[in-house]
Parts: C-alpha cells; sequence; structure tokens
C-alpha cells in the first residue's frame, strides 16, 4: 500500500503562491533542488490539480534538456519519468506520461493508494484539501522558506481543520526548512 505525501514550498506565512497568484517564493538552488529531484525519483505517482500541473509543465519543455543546469536536466527526467494523474474539469488533455481524471479525486486517491507501492506525491492546496478531509494524506511535508508573502494561496485550504504530529524536522539549503507531520 502506498503512502500519499503532500508537499510544497511555502512562505513562513503559510501561502503556497502570493496574492497574485504568482510563485514568489526563491528559486531552489542547486542543493535544494538535488533535494527535490531525489523526492520526484520515490514518486511512483504524482496527483496534480490543474494550476500546479500547468505550472509544472515547463518541465515538460525538450529545451530542458539542452539549455539548463546538470541538476534542472535532473529534475526534467525526473518529472517526465513519473505518472501523474491531472485532476481538472476545464483541462481537455495533458502531456506526455499524465492523464486526466476529471472524476472523483477521493476515489481515484483512494483505489491507487490500495494499488501502489511506495509514495505517492499531491500537489496542489486545493487538490490536497479534498484529500485531507477524506483522511487520505499520510504526511504533510512544509518547506518553510524565509520569505513572508503577505497573502495568497494557503498551504491548508480555508476551513480545514487537522491534528497533526510531528515526525521530523530537516534544515536545508537557502535557510528552508522542512516540517514533516502525520495525522495524530
Amino acid at each position: 500500500m502506498a503512502r500519499i505525501v503532500y508537499s510544497m514550498l511555502m512562505s513562513l506565512d503559510g501561502y503556497i503562491a502570493g496574492p497574485d497568484g504568482s510563485i514568489d517564493l526563491p528559486v531552489p538552488e542547486d542543493e535544494l533542488h538535488r533535494h527535490f529531484n531525489e523526492d520526484m525519483r520515490r514518486t511512483a505517482i504524482m496527483l496534480c490539480g490543474r494550476r500546479l500541473y500547468e505550472t509544472m509543465r515547463f518541465w515538460d519543455c525538450p529545451d530542458r534538456e539542452t539549455g539548463a543546469a546538470e541538476v534542472e536536466r535532473d529534475f526534467a527526467r525526473a518529472w517526465r519519468e513519473t505518472p501523474k494523474i491531472v485532476f481538472s474539469t476545464t483541462l481537455r488533455e495533458v502531456g506526455a506520461n499524465a492523464r486526466l481524471a476529471d472524476g472523483d479525486a477521493v476515489a481515484v486517491a483512494r483505489s491507487l493508494k490500495a494499488e501502489t507501492d511506495g509514495q505517492i506525491g499531491v500537489g496542489g492546496a486545493d487538490l490536497a484539501g479534498h484529500l485531507a478531509r477524506a483522511c487520505l494524506i499520510d504526511e504533510y511535508r512544509l518547506y518553510m522558506h524565509p520569505v513572508v508573502l503577505g497573502g495568497g494561496k494557503p498551504y491548508f485550504p480555508r476551513g480545514l481543520s487537522l491534528s497533526l504530529a510531528p515526525l521530523g524536522t530537516e534544515r536545508l539549503s537557502q535557510g528552508v526548512t522542512l516540517l514533516r507531520y502525520a495525522p495524530a
């Protein structure tokens, strides 16, 4: 049985995107990028909300193989090799190694969790909120950047109430602190 992990970079005040929806967090430098590369390689399947998927499509671009630094090429390969399920009612098509799901995200995640070995990643606060309300997320990874955005898209959706137990803390490069929690 797989473990479902929700992880996102966020500001100290709890936002994954700024007030205008843009990702106003610092770009990961090589050492931090390598951490995310390893995590992507450990991911058996990635569940994506539409907005996150559209942002991450950048890594599908062939230019990532020729015009980028090695650490970026490595992430691009890991991203492209990881199967993705994209939950959207507005998208009509998705890229390679991805499939579109417009049905019940909770039912799909529950089925995948039972059928898959390893780690299932979740990207996107709205999708994660649906899965959290259904008690399907096994671990929350909050990558806290030492910046304050002052508003925007929160890591935890408004109205979601959870009791969490700490699993550990890790100091990473660029002043990022990884906070890991499981449902209590």
